[in-house]
């Protein structure tokens, strides 16, 4: 059982819920694949400060469209004990890459819709001229 100091900064999974947003099946999931490593108080998981600073940055890297397991790489590196410089240079890496990615679908979405705006402005017009009266 954890001691009274360290009691004050775990969370247990209904207080991990609360504070980010997800269910509780979301954090067994997350657990079952080992991204988070609560503790265990009997059947109670205790997430610690570490958990939480991982699920922060699960949770940026899902909303950023970071596949789980490359999310599980960048966050294991940071246990290598280089002042994280490989995790950080591996995620600015990662993180241009995703960006590129995602300027060339929004170019790409962009393109969509214009053209989806001329073929319902074409559309209008051809609605508008079915109600013209005919020119005698």
């Amino acid at each position: 059982m954890p001691n009274q100091k360290t009691q004050q900064d775990l969370l247990t999974i209904r207080e991990m819920c609360e504070a980010f947003d997800v269910t509780p099946r979301t954090l067994r999931f997350y657990e079952s694949k080992e991204l988070l490593f609560p503790l265990r108080d009997g059947q109670k998981r205790l997430f610690t400060r570490r958990d939480r600073g991982r699920l922060k940055l699960i949770l940026r890297g899902k909303r950023f469209g970071f596949a789980l397991e490359e999310i599980r790489q960048l966050l294991d590196l940071y246990d290598r004990g280089d002042q994280q410089e490989q995790q950080l240079t591996r995620t600015y890496q990662i993180a241009r890459e995703r960006l590129a990615q995602m300027e060339q679908q929004r170019d790409e979405l962009n393109e969509a819709i214009a053209e989806l705006k001329n073929q319902l402005e074409w559309g209008a017009d051809v609605i508008a001229s079915f109600r013209r009266p005919a020119a005698e």
